[in-house]
């Protein structure tokens, strides 16, 4: 019988023997093996720190009690090593107590961390949120505090001129201010006319600043090879004009300044098809323009008749027996209405030479776009761009108004511009006060043509935000002064004035305008001449423009009342001032394709600019589009379309087939390639 001393080594021995083969590795939840349970394992296996020929020799095992260190579980009859981590503990935890409370911790941890970051986005989500406001907050305060020093700039200017009328415009301060009266405070923009895009054009106008770059392409020409075509239409491949001819042709042409122009030309190129002497031609008085200048008092008669001698004969009267017929008895009279608008060639030899051939004279009354452009020879064609470019200049008077008008667009720089000498001729030198240039960014200068006077206005039949005020007042203008669009307006269901808009048959408004030359990027302290300053509307509706470009100049701000009054009462004579001053511009912008003006002032800029003086040539469909979005399109999307609308129409093609040769000389009639 065994001792009770050796009781417990058998019992922990065979224990032992069998927690060495029967235990498992613990595991976790997921099944995995628990870096505890390899290492309990490894400890039972070994069973103590004795060899292993000791252990198998009761004799030579010291007796083994309870400890603190392990102990012996007498239900289960399991005996725990001291060595063991799986079985015993370590100061008051088991291993697989920690285990559980290790994995709690984590998942506590865890919860706590996606609390944490819930929270802290949440607090980041409102201080950024406060951060926009703030910034909004400052940025509205700093813009109604500039719109505020604006007014009491402009007031103070408004005080300056009504002090003493007779300078100048005020030239020795660029700033100018809309005529009349305005309340002092914070501006309010015109309802209804673009109130929100023009706030936020003034926003992205002050945050420009001085620092921010103009987009580069904005004072050039983006064709590089646009300087490769020079002007060659003074040179001529024909024989001069023979004396024998079938008869002579008058001219009065009807419309305007620019009008008028074009019809001298073509009454050029008519002249040398029907092989016929040209009378100077006269201009018929308008009661739109109310002007009675004629030839002589615009354009050099003499240089006139003289340039185009080796092309066609011209004369300043008929002869004395033609002189005293009644043409309009003999059928020697042709109105517009005898006439196709841009009529071909075949026309006139068909209809008009057999009246020459037995009258000896043809009456042109009207005489406007009766002559197309295509088909027509090379010859006659190059004619055209001749009297266009070379042969018609003007008067003295109007050539030294004009230097001293760009003389004051450059503010007394010295800096010449390339087409000064083809507008002004010899008073070009009076431009040039130095030795040298200093700079000629110092004195560029961009030119609006704003076609909104009273006569384009009603007859667009569009309208333009005044209501029932305006829609009678127009209905009225139309009534006297174009009583055919009238009646057809009357009998014929015509475009509304919102389809006339969408397809961009409207011509851009003051606000419209101000809004696109902002959009491009023409910085606030930029010079803006302004032509056509007999607004529709009046100085009412210039309050957008002068507002966002106060250093905004007319003709009738550079030049004293004195210099003016030669030219007062005469429309085609300013309206020349105004054509000098848009022609010599860095840059040119149009508001309307269809006008004249716009048309032969692109058309020399192109044919004398060398491929340097660009022209903003608005698509309106395009624009009217985009000006449709004006309550919810934000600026910079706005920015954006208008870039690209007007980037399109910017470049400058050659001629293409049937368009004007004074809009796009830039073909082989007008121009030559120099170009490889």
């Amino acid at each position: 019988m065994a001792s009770m001393d050796d009781l417990p080594i058998s019992v922990m021995g065979s224990n032992f023997k069998r927690n060495s083969l029967v235990d498992e590795p613990v595991t976790d939840e997921e099944g995995s093996d628990s870096p505890e349970s390899r290492v309990g394992i490894s400890h039972v296996r070994s069973g103590s720190t004795t060899p292993r020929n000791r252990q198998a020799s009761p004799t030579h095992s010291p007796r083994l009690g309870p400890s603190r260190l392990g102990s012996f579980d007498q239900s289960s009859g399991d005996v725990h090593h001291a060595s063991s981590f799986s079985g015993f503990k370590l100061f008051g935890f088991s291993s697989n107590e920690s285990l559980h409370k290790l994995k709690v911790d984590r998942r506590v941890k865890k919860r706590a961390g996606i609390v944490w970051y819930q929270r802290t986005r949440f607090k980041g989500i409102l201080i950024l949120i406060l951060l926009v406001g703030m910034f909004f907050l400052v940025n509205w305060v700093m813009l109604l505090r500039l719109q505020e020093q604006d007014d009491i700039i402009e007031e103070h200017h408004d005080n300056q001129a009504n002090s003493n009328p007779e300078l100048p415009g005020n030239v020795s301060s660029p700033k100018i201010s809309v005529q009349g009266k305005r309340k002092a405070g914070r501006r309010k923009w015109p309802k209804g006319n673009y109130g929100r895009l023009l706030a936020l054009a003034a926003h992205a106008l002050a945050e420009q600043g001085e620092n921010k770059p103009e987009p580069k392409d904005l004072w050039q020409e983006p064709l590089l090879a646009s300087s490769a075509w020079k002007p060659c239409a003074d040179q001529r491949n024909w024989e001069s004009s023979v004396e024998r001819n079938n008869g002579y042709i008058m001219v009065t042409a009807n419309g305007g300044m620019n009008q008028q122009r074009v019809a001298v030309c073509n009454a050029v190129v008519l002249a040398r098809l029907l092989n016929s002497t040209l009378v100077v031609p006269r201009f018929m008085y308008s009661s739109v323009w109310k002007d009675v200048s004629q030839f002589s008092d615009i354009y050099q008669e003499e240089h006139f008749i003289n340039y185009m001698t080796p092309d066609i004969h011209i004369v300043k009267e008929l002869p004395d027996n033609l002189r005293s017929l009644d043409l309009e008895a003999i059928g020697s009279v042709v109105t517009d209405a005898d006439v196709v608008k841009e009529a071909k060639p075949s026309f006139y030899l068909k209809n008009i030479l057999p009246i020459i051939n037995k009258n000896k004279v043809v009456h042109f009354l009207g005489f406007g776009n009766r002559l197309a452009f295509d088909p027509l020879s090379f010859e006659l064609q190059r004619l055209r761009c001749r009297c266009n470019f070379h042969a018609l200049r003007f008067v003295p008077k109007i050539q030294e108004t004009g230097a001293l008008l760009l003389q004051r667009l450059r503010q007394q720089e010295s800096y010449p511009g390339p087409l000064d000498k083809h507008l002004v001729g010899p008073f070009a030198k009076s431009t040039m006060n130095g030795n040298k240039a200093r700079s000629p960014k110092g004195s560029r200068y961009l030119s609006l043509h704003l076609r909104f006077e009273i006569d384009m206005v009603a007859h667009s039949l569009c309208e333009f935000g005044g209501g029932e005020e305006e829609r009678k007042e127009l209905e009225a203008y139309r009534a006297i002064h174009f009583p055919a669009l009238s009646l057809l307006q009357k009998t014929t269901k015509l475009p509304s004035p919102a389809e006339l808009r969408s397809e961009g048959l409207c011509p851009l408004t003051p606000e419209e305008a101000v809004l696109m030359l902002a959009a491009l990027g023409f910085k606030r302290k930029t010079k803006i001449f302004v032509a056509g300053s007999q607004i529709y509307g009046g100085s009412s509706r210039l309050t957008a423009l002068t507002s966002l470009y106060p250093n905004l100049v007319t003709k009738e701000k550079l030049l004293s009342t004195s210099e003016l009054q030669p030219f007062m009462n005469f429309s085609s004579q300013l309206a020349a001032l105004d054509y000098i001053g848009c022609t010599a511009a860095n840059a040119f912008a149009m508001t309307d394709s269809g006008s004249q003006l716009s048309s032969l002032v692109s058309g020399y800029r192109i044919y004398y600019g060398g491929g340097r003086m660009p022209t903003i040539r608005p698509n309106k469909r395009r624009l009217a589009s985009i000006f449709s979005k004006n309550n919810t399109i934000e600026w910079r999307i706005f920015e954006i379309r208008v870039r690209k609308a007007v980037r399109q129409t910017k470049h400058v093609f050659t001629r293409p087939k049937g368009r004007s040769v004074y809009r796009y000389p830039r073909c082989k009639e007008c121009m030559c390639w120099t170009g490889t």
